[in-house]
């Protein structure tokens, strides 16, 4: 590192570095070993009158801090969090921290060396025996190089991008707009289309000059598919309620997804919206991945899954269909494969499937051949390996400049306190500070602890943490995962789920107890794709679950002592998703909750529907809004909190009362914002709240 200069090299090559970042190690280096406090980096990189999410932003930059070093936070070799206190640099340095500090090489035993010359000398005497014919193997091919495109903030996150056939701009979009980047230069200019015309990029027609893009026309509607220039003019609309569309390699076909509700169809057209069939249909649960097309045109490739209830990834393959016929070529199945597929013009096929624990977080990409028949050719090939989600890729007409996105979202939980009996918030504060996802499920019977599951130690665990604790205790240490945590009636004993693996064959999930003070789980029952459950708070004993079979959700009465009960048949609702609903029980075992979630209606509401045969009602909630998010029971049981969305602008969350007023409690236009817990005593929430944000990079020498 010169410090005078601000670079950092590795390896005689120089490592990009930002300036936030940048400070963050120049603090660290200054006093290696030593604590140095996220109040000490907070006023080093920000001054006293700005006003930013310090938290987020300061983990944010740690995050590509660790990037540029190759370090991690699971297993740091330089930098060690110290939970909710600091950071500290690990290892020694040697200079003396005025103008230039280097890190030491490790030391190696006699042994080490020796080998390592042996192999040298071997190498040599291969390579002279065969050098001439080394001389007349072609150059190997150059290695990957990544280069960022975008450098939004969270704040201002880049929602698509696409770059164009000759590999010159970079077409994308975010809260400001749709923009055109010239790749080398960086210049980059407004596209002009009419007023209140917000659309994302979602494919370049061979041209270079036009653009395949989705729109929402309205807060209540589907995407469609339009036709721009990025020279300017009017936009034209090609499909309603469609997603995803690629141009074939000629410019004459376009393939989409399409469904009334969430996409069920692949279909192809015209280029101008003409003659459209479907290729592949299935009204069942899957979800589809953005197709593309093969080189010559003759196949589509998609990813293809189904969300099984609780399981923290889709069950996804690759599938190949014959444009001509229709015919499904056999599929690619890998453990942990994602949505994103892309076609290279040599054949390659691009996609992205998520890492193994500790990192089941970040999701990277992988090519493999295909031939002319549509069978894979070979092992895959790992193309990237950073953190985040990588998708949305887009390639060059000549294959040499490859682009995509990262995606992060850091779920952690939050506290909020309730004032003037729950009409507003008052101070709201961060709980976690892992780098991982934690859920937040329910309180301790006392309202001083919050159970909640996180992945931070690789499987999704069980802990509990007090509102006034920098830690969390661990209740359950889990090598499969669990989710949605819960205390039985009384607060005794906590219950949780076990979902099948995505290798199972089995979709029977698992509810377990275990009690509160520590002992061996047990098994309460079995039952196929229990999506959820709750119970009522003594001295009720009503305990509910949702199953998801065939796209109908049913709700089942059940007892920790005797398993599954009769099934609610009135609360039954049909859905293509098994998160497509979200249901509360009050606190009273009286009265089930039920909402719809983001895009299934322009009935919004939440359905309450009393156990004891009373008559069903709908409170209806006013505004442009999508959909309810998420529904949970106050703790008087005399509202409920909701989260609700729009097609186009933040997350709200929203205090319903029972004779339908609302109020909407919190807008939250940074962050990604999940569910509301409250405490029993209702005096505090706590928040499911994640920082997110997207941005793009490139890929040469593909």
């Amino acid at each position: 590192m010169d410090r005078r200069t601000g670079e950092l090299w590795r390896g005689g090559i120089k490592v990009k570095l930002q300036e936030q970042p940048l400070q963050i190690l120049l603090t660290l280096l200054e006093r290696p070993g030593e604590l140095v406090t996220r109040e000490e980096l907070r006023t080093r990189l920000w001054a006293n009158d700005t006003y930013v999410d310090f938290d987020h932003s300061l983990n944010a930059a740690v995050r590509r801090l660790r990037d540029a070093l190759g370090d991690s936070a699971e297993n740091p070799r330089f930098v060690e969090t110290v939970a909710r206190r600091g950071y500290r640099f690990l290892v020694p340095i040697q200079g003396d921290g005025t103008d230039a500090v280097s890190v030491p090489l490790p030391s190696h035993p006699w042994w080490y060396w020796l080998a390592f010359a042996s192999a040298g000398l071997l190498l040599l005497v291969f390579g002279i025996a065969l050098g001439w014919r080394a001389a007349r193997l072609a150059a190997p091919p150059k290695p990957l190089t990544e280069r960022r495109l975008t450098a939004n903030t969270p704040e201002n996150v880049v929602t698509s991008g696409m770059i164009s056939p000759d590999g010159k701009y970079f077409a994308f979009s975010d809260t400001g707009g749709l923009f055109l980047r010239h790749i080398d230069s960086g210049e980059t200019h407004a596209v002009p289309l009419p007023k209140d015309f917000r659309p994302r990029p979602e494919c370049w027609f061979p041209d270079g000059v036009h653009l395949l893009v989705s729109w929402v026309e309205g807060p209540q509607e589907r995407p469609g598919i339009w036709q721009i220039s990025v020279l300017g003019g009017t936009p034209r609309k090609l499909a309603d309620n469609s997603y995803g569309p690629v141009v074939s390699p000629d410019g004459t076909q376009i393939a989409f997804l399409w469904g009334e509700v969430a996409p069920t169809e692949v279909r192809i057209m015209r280029a101008d919206g003409t003659l459209v069939r479907t290729l592949v249909q299935d009204d069942k649960a899957t979800q589809f991945g953005t197709p593309s097309w093969s080189p010559d045109g003759k196949f589509l490739a998609y990813a293809r899954g189904n969300q099984a209830a609780g399981n923290t990834r889709i069950e996804g393959r690759i599938e190949l269909v014959e444009v001509a016929t229709g015919k499904t070529i056999r599929p690619i199945y890998e453990k942990g494969i994602g949505g994103s597929v892309a076609w290279a013009p040599d054949g390659r096929l691009i996609y992205s499937v998520q890492e193994l624990p500790l990192n089941q977080d970040d999701v990277n990409l992988w090519a493999v051949h295909i031939d002319s028949m549509g069978h894979a050719l070979g092992a895959p090939v790992r193309l990237t390996s950073g953190s985040g989600f990588a998708a949305m890729v887009s390639l060059t007409s000549d294959g040499k400049r490859l682009a995509f996105f990262r995606f992060s979202r850091e779920p952690d939980i939050y506290i909020a306190d309730l004032e003037d009996h729950g009409a507003r918030f008052g101070n709201v504060r961060q709980l976690t500070f892992d780098e991982r996802a934690d859920f937040p499920y329910d309180w301790t019977r006392d309202s001083q602890g919050v159970l909640f599951t996180s992945n931070r130690n690789g499987a999704f665990s069980i802990f509990k943490q007090r509102v006034d604790e920098l830690e969390p205790e661990i209740l359950l240490r889990s090598q499969e995962d669990v989710t949605i945590t819960r205390l039985n009636g009384d607060g005794t004993s906590i219950l949780y789920l076990i979902p099948p693996s995505p290798t199972e064959k089995s979709k029977n999930t698992r509810l377990m107890r275990m009690p509160l003070t520590g002992g061996p789980p047990q098994q309460v029952l079995v039952a196929a794709e229990i999506n959820n459950y709750q119970c009522a708070h003594a001295p009720a004993m009503t305990c509910l679950l949702s199953t998801t079979e065939g796209g109908r959700e049913r709700f089942f009465y059940f007892s920790l002592q005797t398993g599954l009960g009769a099934e609610i048949a009135k609360a039954a609702v049909w859905s293509r998703n098994v998160y497509d609903y979200n249901w509360s029980l009050s606190p009273d075992g009286k009265t089930l909750a039920l909402a719809q979630k983001e895009g299934m209606g322009k009935d919004i509401g939440i359905r309450l529907l009393p156990l004891n045969g009373g008559s069903e009602r709908l409170l209806r909630i006013k505004g442009d809004w999508l959909g309810i998010g998420s529904v949970d029971w106050a703790a008087d049981g005399k509202s409920l909190w909701a989260s609700a969305y729009t097609s186009f602008g933040p997350t709200s969350m929203l205090n319903v009362e029972l004779d339908g007023a609302v109020r909407t409690v919190m807008v939250e236009k940074k962050m990604k914002l999940g569910w509301a817990i409250p405490s029993p005593d209702g005096k505090h929430l706590a928040i499911w709240r994640a920082n997110q944000n997207a941005n793009a990079w490139m890929l040469e020498n593909f």
